[in-house]
């Protein structure tokens, strides 16, 4: 992917080194944390609420390796706000509204609650953001043994493809439905979100692809990751066997399938995936 020089994104909040601490919750049982220890050491609580914020940011030195991963995160942010906001405005007459993305070490405080390096990136509706661990470039690599930048891009790309569907009320109508199914049915239901998302990355891909920013093996890379964090194949390391009904995200074929399908179209609306007769 071409992306050196290419425009950095403002929308990037760093909070990297930033401990949790007390602050992590917050809250009612922040409170009482804080009470406690103010009730054994003789010191205001408030005093020392007030003095664990202060102290959340800590000293941090990323690696030079780490430092140009979140070069290449904020580019490839501008790059979905480009691309969506044309979208927006040629396809759906509307004015695309910019998501945040949060860049944290270890574990963070989302508005969709704890944040933790473990679970991989993710988007949340509450605050409009997505959340990245760094180091889960080097998961993509090592773990799921899917390397390259334009790997990482579509792992972004996907999570941008949820706050698309946030924008079009896609993700409210679906957790609702969610909230009133059985188990098996709610799955389904996050299987059909999760494949629009990756239909969305695709369309992303077909417009920076008229930008003469992929290069050769970049679509490569993105399918190998779709194909590396289908549920099945995660299913099958994890415990040897798989259980297509506790499928959330999609087959490594589905995610691939719908990666290509945006991919091809260039449309968003061909990517219904909720009335696809054949997922």
């Amino acid at each position: 992917m071409r992306w050196l020089g290419g425009r950095s994104s403002n929308n990037v909040e760093d909070r990297r080194g930033r401990s949790g601490g007390l602050a992590i919750g917050g809250g009612i049982g922040t409170l009482v944390i804080a009470l406690i220890i103010g009730l054994i050491t003789g010191k205001n609580p408030l005093e020392l609420l007030n003095s664990e914020s202060s102290t959340q940011q800590t000293e941090y030195t990323a690696s030079p390796e780490e430092e140009q991963n979140a070069k290449f995160v904020s580019v490839v942010l501008a790059e979905t706000e480009d691309v969506w906001k044309k979208i927006f405005d040629e396809q759906l007459h509307k004015n695309y509204v910019e998501p945040k993305l949060v860049l944290f070490t270890g574990s963070d405080q989302s508005g969709c609650g704890f944040a933790s390096a473990a679970t991989g990136p993710f988007y949340c509706p509450a605050d409009s953001r997505v959340y990245i661990d760094l180091s889960f470039y080097d998961d993509l690599k090592n773990r799921f043994k899917a390397p390259g930048d334009f790997a990482m891009a579509y792992v972004i790309a996907h999570e941008v493809g949820h706050h698309v569907q946030h924008l079009l009320h896609i993700s409210d109508q679906v957790h609702e439905q969610q909230s009133r199914s059985d188990e098996k049915t709610a799955n389904e239901l996050s299987v059909k979100l999760e494949l629009q998302a990756d239909y969305f990355a695709g369309v992303w891909a077909r417009y920076i692809q008229n930008k003469n920013i992929l290069e050769e093996g970049d679509m490569e890379e993105a399918l190998n990751a779709a194909n590396s964090i289908g549920d099945d194949r995660l299913q099958k390391q994890s415990q040897g066997y798989v259980v297509p009904d506790a499928f959330t995200h999609g087959t490594s074929e589905q995610r691939m399938r719908w990666f290509k399908r945006g991919f091809e179209s260039g449309l968003i609306s061909e990517g219904n995936t909720f009335d696809a007769p054949n997922l």
